[in-house]
């Protein structure tokens, strides 16, 4: 569906990180090395993808978006990699949700025709950069939002500047005290839809929200602040329509991050009797690859509550590798990853598997109390419990697989990751922009 064409043609050099190349290859052509990531053929450290976890997380949402009656719209910023938009899309996505002009531009370049921007323009290159894109390709959907007048009339002064031939369309983002952006009332949100309701440069296509940041330290008042929030989603979304505010032929209504989507598509099925079709949009992003930690607490918690949520719940797709460099304490290992490879901005590594290379056999699992403990730029301090036989088995040279916890900081640190099957014989590779 995407241009994909020219990262499979385009050539890796020496250098390349997770891969140990003595001569130039081209993409396309890793899968025909045979390299298996158990028998060290890679560098390491080295990022990887497992292509069964993938297949089964893109077929999960599909499922669940079609048991709540909403549509995806994946927020690409989580891996900023057009082949695995290109799976999204390919599986139902209604289209991409990214946070930046940047990230705008680097999508529509690989060919995504719809985006919705989580976030505001408010530097005029930035803006007409975008306005450029929408004039150049009567094809290309655009979505941004706003939560302020001032916002507004600088985007219909600059669509204006640009001679754009269609009015731009935004939604207005609604906010809660103490969070990000987003108005702090139904008031202010109401008058800045009328406001774009008078502006010929502009249109207003929804009403949006991220409740992705009410994660505090009592779950139990988090799921009510949620509940309360999306209510205050649509009861916003009722009041724009009942004063004729929206101009598209659709309404737009789109929240859900990755943290509590079950409870944005539960809320969103209260919309009724409104003047005109309405499209219900979740925009979680790291449920393609989900993690080992931060999300997988929070997917636990959804299924205790939601029976829509399947039995067969998302899988950890992506997992850093690194090798045993150092034993200099009987209960220590120095890894070879650090800071520069793996997330560490919630929590540290989670180190689950150990292999030897040349071993005929799978990696086996870690014993429970084996830590992460600190990272530098580039070395992990890998605690071992000291009652433990892998005090003595562990040794240089060995490997060691680390989930992760909170996927998208480690996306950014990779420019290529391999794409492996469930025995870690090398297939592809997907590209990252960051």
């Amino acid at each position: 569906m995407l241009n994909l064409r020219i990262l499979e043609q385009q050539i890796l050099l020496p250098g390349t990180k997770g891969l140990a190349l003595t001569q130039p290859l081209q993409q396309q052509n890793i899968g025909e090395q045979r390299w298996n990531v158990l028998n060290a053929d890679t560098s390491f450290p080295v990022a990887v993808l497992k292509h069964s976890a993938l297949q089964h997380n893109l077929q999960w949402m599909k499922n669940f978006c079609e048991t709540m009656h909403v549509v995806l719209a994946p927020h690409g910023k989580t891996t900023m990699s057009p082949q695995l938009f290109d799976l999204q899309l390919k599986n139902g996505a209604w289209g991409i949700t990214l946070a930046t002009v940047n990230q705008t531009l680097i999508a529509h370049r690989y060919g995504v025709k719809r985006i919705l921007l989580a976030n505001q323009l408010i530097n005029r290159s930035d803006t007409q950069a975008v306005l450029a894109l929408l004039k150049n390709d009567p094809e290309f959907d655009f979505f941004a939002l706003t939560d302020s007048l001032e916002g507004v009339h600088r985007l219909e002064l600059e669509v204006q500047r640009s001679g754009l031939e269609r009015p731009l369309p935004l939604l207005v983002e609604l906010g809660f005290p103490g969070g990000r952006t987003g108005c702090r009332s139904q008031t202010d949100a109401l008058s800045i839809a009328r406001a774009i309701k008078q502006s010929p440069y502009l249109t207003l296509a929804g009403i949006e929200g991220y409740e992705g940041l009410i994660v505090g330290k009592h779950r139990e008042q988090d799921l009510i602040a949620v509940k309360s929030f999306i209510n205050d989603l649509i009861a916003l979304t009722q009041q724009a329509d009942q004063e004729g505010l929206f101009g598209a032929k659709e309404i737009l209504l789109s929240a859900g991050g990755s943290a509590y989507f079950d409870l944005v598509g539960r809320g969103f099925e209260q919309i009724t009797q409104l003047s005109r079709p309405t499209t219900a949009i979740l925009r979680s992003g790291c449920y393609v690859t989900h993690d080992h930690g931060f999300y997988k607490h929070l997917l636990d918690d959804m299924q205790a509550r939601e029976s829509a949520v399947e039995v067969d719940n998302l899988r950890p797709a992506l997992e850093v590798w690194s090798m045993v460099q150092s034993r200099p304490e009987p209960d220590l290992a120095i890894l070879t990853m650090g800071k520069r490879d793996a997330s560490y901005d919630i929590d540290l590594p989670l180190p689950f598997q150990t292999h030897r290379p040349g071993s005929s056999s799978m990696p086996t699992k870690l014993p429970g109390g084996c830590k992460i403990e600190k990272m530098n730029d580039q070395h992990a301090y890998l605690r071992l419990p000291k009652d433990s036989d892998i005090c003595q088995t562990l040794q240089v040279g060995d490997l060691v697989a680390c989930g992760i916890s909170h996927p998208c900081t480690t996306f950014d640190k990779w420019p290529l990751i391999l794409v492996v099957d469930d025995r870690y014989q090398v297939e592809s590779a997907i590209n990252t922009f960051f």
